[in-house]
């Protein structure tokens, strides 16, 4: 992820892309999150529109990773914006988790 991570920080810092606050981030993401749930629903149901050709499995999962890829993106210029990577993050969600279920599972 760090590769990824510094890869999106120069990729995007080259095209002044870094420059927006934290509020245009957000836009961006939320606009990448509706993309994502197209194309997972694509993926899943199909889409019913006479406008739109009907993709083959490989081309939608290739669509559903990009979108993913761009949340992604999106997630680490917030994090940077922040002061911490995207592992930071990942590593801070697992220990409130297992803090929180410390107990065992909820029955």
């Amino acid at each position: 992820m760090k590769h990824f991570e510094e890869w999106v920080m120069q990729f995007y810092g080259q095209r002044n892309w870094t420059q927006y606050g934290v509020f245009e981030r957000m836009g961006f993401l939320m606009e990448e999150t509706g993309e994502l749930a197209q194309a997972v629903r694509t993926y899943e149901i199909g889409r019913d529109r006479p406008d739109e050709s009907v993709k083959p499995e490989p081309v939608l999962k290739e669509e559903l990773m990009g979108e993913l890829g761009d949340i992604l993106a999106n997630l680490a210029i917030l994090a940077d914006k922040y002061g911490f990577t995207l592992e930071d993050a990942a590593k801070a969600h697992q220990e409130k988790l297992l803090k929180r279920f410390e107990a065992g599972p909820v029955s």
